[in-house]
């Protein structure tokens, strides 16, 4: 599929979302680009903001299977990947799926799950499949994790791991709508009777695929490759930052901006392309040294004084 019909089938999954989720164009675009780069989106956000209506919508969308896991205290691993049940008919056991069995899952308040739990998920977001009991079993492609956690209650939570927050190549938030959204979803409730909006499906799995196929023909030149690298690294070497994008993050950054251009219908990445998905796309890699945590420094603000330093090259 190419750049521009690759848009356009976009265009129409954010239009039929867009009916269902009252939410910033914006995000819902950044969302779709994690899912087009074929990654995996940490949203992080305040209850209420419709992230799990955002997350079904899209799977609506898309005419996707859909599962979401509530991660609570104690959610143990099997409750994830799922376990082998005895089967007394023929006297043998029988792996029973997981929820993370889908092609869109919601791991809803992933935070509150223990590191063991948290940990399930790694092979999965990783490679596209889970062992359970030395058995591999692969899941369902395409594979997307769309996952929440709550910023402003942090009693009862567990701290994302900086390998689990490196699986995830973009981390946004959905924010509150404005004025007129907030109305909108008034409007909505008025009648208790009326039907929950909801997007429909406008998308083939076979479209899916050529969705997600099109960001590997979109060109990056040596100059846009040399300017995602010298903002990969010169996050390094910030003084404010204890560890700074790793290589993996270098390259996931590079494959947002080609989902990036693909959304927008252009087969070649231009460097505003980079700038628009540097924030989301490497900011929650960055650990910060004790003082910049004691100054209560912003790690969007850290890329955003990157960008301003690392020169801009000329792409014809």
């Amino acid at each position: 599929m190419e750049a521009s019909e690759a848009s356009s089938r976009c265009t129409d999954v954010l239009t039929e979302v867009s009916n269902a989720v009252i939410a910033d164009e914006d995000v819902l675009e950044t969302v779709l680009t994690g899912f087009l780069a074929r990654g995996h989106v940490l949203l992080e956000d305040v209850p209420g903001t419709g992230k799990t209506l955002t997350a079904r919508s899209f799977a609506s969308a898309l005419g996707l299977s859909f599962s979401r896991i509530q991660f609570t205290p104690d959610l143990l691993p099997a409750d994830v990947t799922g376990t082998h049940v005895f089967n007394e008919q023929d006297r043998s056991f029988e792996f029973n799926e997981g929820p993370i069995f889908a092609n869109i899952v919601l791991a809803d308040e992933i935070n509150r799950a223990p590191p063991k739990t948290q940990s399930a998920l790694l092979e999965a977001m990783g490679e596209g499949q889970v062992t359970v009991d030395g058995e591999t079993h692969d899941l369902p492609d395409p594979f997307f994790v769309l996952a929440t956690q709550n910023p402003v209650e942090q009693e009862g939570t567990f701290p994302l791991p900086e390998a689990q927050k490196d699986r995830f190549i973009i981390k946004t938030n959905l924010g509150y709508p404005d004025a007129d959204g907030e109305l909108e979803i008034l409007n909505r409730r008025v009648s208790r009777t009326a039907r929950t909006p909801s997007a429909e499906t406008v998308c083939t799995p076979k479209a899916v695929e050529s969705m997600q196929s099109a960001p590997e023909e979109v060109d990056v030149a040596l100059d846009v490759r040399k300017y995602i690298t010298s903002i990969s690294r010169a996050t390094r070497d910030d003084p404010r930052v204890k560890a700074g994008a790793s290589p993996r993050g270098t390259e996931r950054l590079m494959e947002v901006a080609r989902a990036r251009a693909a959304l927008d219908g252009r087969d070649y990445v231009t460097p505003d392309d980079v700038k628009r998905v540097a924030k989301p796309g490497l900011a929650h890699r960055l650990v910060l040294t004790p003082d910049a945590k004691v100054d209560n420094v912003k790690k969007k603000t850290i890329v955003e004084n990157v960008l301003e330093d690392v020169e801009v090259p000329t792409v014809n």
